[in-house]
């Protein structure tokens, strides 16, 4: 079957080049018939998306063909919505980070230092580029419940505000042109780096495995592959180094963690969700290449950091994430690191729901009885 993307045309072009369009995928793809939606500028297949696993789409609520995908009200999943709105309080922009007090630390580092941190910081401005490249190819339009598709939709939008922090913070503080595009273009240029976008990218290609299973595969990226990072960050933090880096740090942490429950959230709606066998195999894979990463090919120890002991934190977080998907710990390893326990995966106030220095918009959280409108306020 060939790629499903090809079933998906913006609303935005004429009726009359979309039927043209539509002619010609006809002609590249003909086991997909397409056809017009009822939007005169939409293109979906009308049988839905159907996956070469064999799996009917029709089976999974959250799959299941939903004529009323494009309007938001009635809400139908209360708590998918709430974690929109949690998203929503917690927006901001790569503007509000001050970085004027960062280069004289930068400066000031070990050249082992700036070795780590520029090239963590490689990783992380290609991998949010990843996670939206899921988010606009598969899962945005595999799911048909409009609550879920808000929440993609702003989960794309955060994760561009990321990358651009990132790429932000590489342009602030490596100077040479030369080493700048070295970074930027690290998933070519750096092995390490190519092989975790590699295990990510292949979950976005793969046309066998289920929803399932890439939801625990995402889940994965946001929760496993970057949680090694974050807590390398946070050791600058606790030196009392690079506060723009660390405040920004804080803020996309707190961001992925709730992504990383999202999926959670995503995977107890599933009626067919993968053995805990399989997700404990795509856990623990995660777990392995994360583990090389910061202990082997970008060691840890270059920053003064205990590989033995970041080892032991990426199987912790491995476990809190299992838990969360409904499952039993596989490492039972417990957090080494104190300083990590405001953003570990453990307790009410923990990764996947923190709150930096009051960060929100509170207006946003607000009871939907404080917006009453009235002629009373004060202008």
């Amino acid at each position: 079957m060939g790629d499903t993307r090809q079933g998906f045309f913006c609303c935005l072009l004429l009726e009359r080049e979309a039927q043209s369009f539509v002619s010609a995928l006809k002609g590249q793809s003909p086991e997909q018939p397409l056809e017009l939606c009822g939007c005169a500028g939409c293109l979906l297949p009308t049988t839905g998306f159907v996956p070469e696993n064999g799996l009917d789409p029709d089976e999974e609520p959250l799959l299941r063909k939903n004529p009323r995908r494009f309007v938001i009200f009635p809400i139908q999943y209360p708590d998918i919505w709430k974690m929109y709105k949690q998203a929503q309080a917690s927006f901001w922009t790569a503007e509000e980070v001050d970085l004027s007090k960062d280069l004289p630390h930068w400066n000031k580092l070990k050249a082992d230092e700036k070795y780590f941190i520029s090239h963590v910081l490689a990783f992380f401005a290609a991998s949010d580029g990843i996670v939206n490249e899921n988010l606009v190819a598969r899962f945005s339009q595999e799911v048909q419940i409009p609550e879920a598709r808000c929440f993609y939709g702003f989960q794309i939008l955060i994760e561009n505000v990321h990358s651009e922090m990132y790429s932000l913070l590489i342009d602030t503080y490596i100077k040479d042109p030369e080493k700048r595009d070295f970074l930027f273009n690290a998933i070519e240029t750096m092995p390490c780096v190519k092989k975790k976008a590699d295990w990510a990218l292949k979950w976005i290609e793969d046309r066998e495995s289920t929803f399932g299973e890439r939801v625990v595969a995402f889940a994965a990226v946001e929760g496993i592959f970057f949680s090694g990072s974050f807590a390398a960050i946070f050791w600058l933090k606790k030196r009392g180094l690079m506060p723009g880096l660390t405040f920004s740090n804080e803020l996309i942490s707190r961001d992925e963690g709730l992504h990383c429950d999202f999926a959670c959230l995503m995977f107890h709606y599933l009626v067919n969700r993968p053995s805990e066998e399989r997700v404990r195999e795509i856990i623990v894979n995660a777990v392995e290449i994360e583990q090389e990463f910061l202990t082997e090919a970008l060691p840890v120890g270059l920053i003064g950091m205990n590989c033995t002991l970041m080892k032991q934190y990426i199987e912790f977080v491995a476990d809190r994430l299992l838990m969360e998907l409904g499952f039993s710990k596989v490492f039972h390893a417990e957090n080494p690191f104190d300083f990590m326990e405001n953003i570990s995966l453990e307790g009410k106030t923990n990764f996947f729901e923190k709150r930096v220095s009051e960060y929100q918009r509170f207006a946003v959280m607000a009871e939907t009885m404080d917006n009453v409108f009235t002629l009373d306020a004060d202008f």
